[in-house]
């Protein structure tokens, strides 16, 4: 994106995946990143774990009834670097649109709810790990570390990323408003999860969320939202009661503006589709100049935000030469070093 381009546009997804089908379903990601470079779109942001479906086994019961997803589920898994990885980049690559989508990734024996982030010219910034899995979901999935709290340039601005209830924690967001986001990736699964008993999980709570992200940051954001499908629901549904729990639907997919306005045409919540907004990233600094929270508008002298950026692992190297075979990776490769290397190491606030 050159300096002076500030206005394109954007596009989240609500749809289903081909659940369980990592390979059938990467497939449905690419066709929807050519129909959102077809109407000019220049970002398309993907529904939390839309690769390869979101596993709502864990809501629906006992953790011995849901082990019969388990090994399917990790097997259909992404792993950084494989061929459904590349199939992503070689996409976004050919079609010139930058993406962020919501996966299980498999590093070996633990899963992780992740973003891969690809730019425009089919790079990975990072695959980012959800920081803390919600819930039921830590039956199923690790969590991510502090190096996944960042922000990146890309063809499209500043760009950041969180999944699910990541957005309700307020240290999580100003991690990410303290690094100057421009737009921000909403990847979120379905509302239609125990309809009338947790009005928490439901779309009025988790859109009002989404909304005072972009008010409170200033920032765009692109909150894409799966959609529950009847092969979900053949899937899934198994014991008595269970109809009650997880209904047809469920997709709200949406983009604000700074002022936290709604742009864009929305699709009905039983329905799949992109809902297709013109940004305008000049818009930001009409925001910012009424309320920066971490400019003019931030007190660090009464309150600030400590953020270790550094990424753990089980297993430190510390031997100065440490023996590599040829051709085996390093510990870690879900960001090249020039990316890493650019990303904030300290919120300032």
């Amino acid at each position: 994106m050159s300096a002076v381009e500030t206005s394109f546009k954007v596009a989240a997804v609500q749809a289903a995946p081909v659940f369980l089908d990592l390979s059938a379903s990467v497939e449905k990601a690419i066709a929807l990143a050519q129909e959102a470079a077809r109407r000019g779109c220049k970002l398309l942001v993907f529904p939390e774990l839309f690769l390869p479906g979101y596993p709502f086994w864990i809501w629906l019961g006992a953790p011995a009834w849901g082990m019969q997803f388990v090994r399917r589920y990790h097997e259909s898994s992404l792993v950084a670097g494989d061929r459904y990885h590349r199939a992503l980049e070689e996409a976004a690559a050919k079609y010139g649109i930058a993406m962020v989508i919501g996966c299980s990734e498999r590093d070996h024996g633990t899963l992780y709810i992740s973003q891969v982030m690809i730019d425009g010219d089919g790079r990975t910034l990072r695959i980012r790990r959800k920081l803390r899995a919600t819930h039921a979901e830590r039956t199923v999935f690790g969590e991510g570390s502090g190096a996944d709290l960042a922000v990146f340039d890309t063809s499209v601005g500043r760009l950041g990323a969180f999944s699910c209830w990541e957005h309700i924690q307020p240290l999580n967001r100003y991690a990410l408003f303290a690094q100057h986001e421009q737009i921000h990736a909403a990847s979120w699964p379905v509302f239609s999860l125990y309809p009338g008993r947790a009005y928490a999980l439901g779309p009025e709570v988790n859109l009002a969320v989404t909304q005072s992200y972009a008010v409170e940051g200033q920032c765009f954001v692109v909150s894409a939202c799966g959609v529950v499908d009847e092969g979900m629901i053949d899937t899934l549904i198994q014991q008595p009661g269970q109809d009650e729990m997880l209904l047809r639907g469920g997709g709200y997919a949406r983009v604000y503006a700074p002022d936290g306005r709604s742009i864009g045409v929305d699709v009905p919540a039983d329905q799949e589709g992109l809902v297709v907004a013109e940004v305008d990233l000049g818009a930001i600094a009409l925001a910012k100049s009424i309320g920066d929270p971490v400019g003019h508008y931030a007190r660090p002298d009464v309150t600030r935000l400590w953020l270790n950026s550094a990424e753990h692992t089980p297993v430190e190297l510390v031997t100065a030469n440490v023996h590599r075979p040829p051709g085996e990776p390093a510990l870690h490769t879900r960001a090249s070093p020039d990316v890493a290397a650019g990303m904030v190491g300290d919120a300032q606030g």
